[in-house]
This record gives C-alpha cells, sequence and structure tokens, in this order.
C-alpha cells in the first residue's frame, strides 16, 4: 500500500481511488478492471493508489461572530 506523508500515512485502501476502478454512470457504485462492480470502500489485493482520483475534505466554515456576541 501507498503511504505518503503528504496525504497523510493512515489511508484505508478503497477502490474508490484506485487507480483500476472508475465510477459508475449513477455514482454509487465502482467499475473495477479486476473484480467487476464493487461498492466504493471495498478492495483487494490489486489495490493501487491513485492520489488524482481522491477528493479532499471540505474545510468547514467558522461561524460568524460579531462584537455584541462578546459583551457581557
Amino acid at each position: 500500500m501507498f503511504r505518503s506523508k503528504r496525504f497523510g500515512s493512515r489511508i484505508q485502501p478503497a477502490c474508490e481511488y484506485c487507480k483500476y476502478g472508475e465510477p459508475s454512470s449513477d455514482g454509487q457504485m465502482i467499475l473495477c478492471r479486476n473484480k467487476g462492480i464493487v461498492a466504493p470502500y471495498f478492495s483487494c489485493r490489486k489495490f493501487s493508489y491513485c492520489p488524482l482520483k481522491r477528493v479532499p475534505k471540505r474545510v468547514h466554515q467558522l461561524p460568524q461572530f460579531s462584537p455584541e456576541d462578546f459583551s457581557l
């Protein structure tokens, strides 16, 4: 399994971001060249990490505060 400090050292193998997997037209399943139709979080021995298929987590927006929120 490919582990890179850039993407974190705790990457779990998943067909969703394997170089052999492609998303199906409905987006619910993965079309694997080796195993056929599989779930996005399935992984097999042929797993090969492709960093370009990984979708980064969204940054949470901080709530907006006014000066009145900090007055007593």
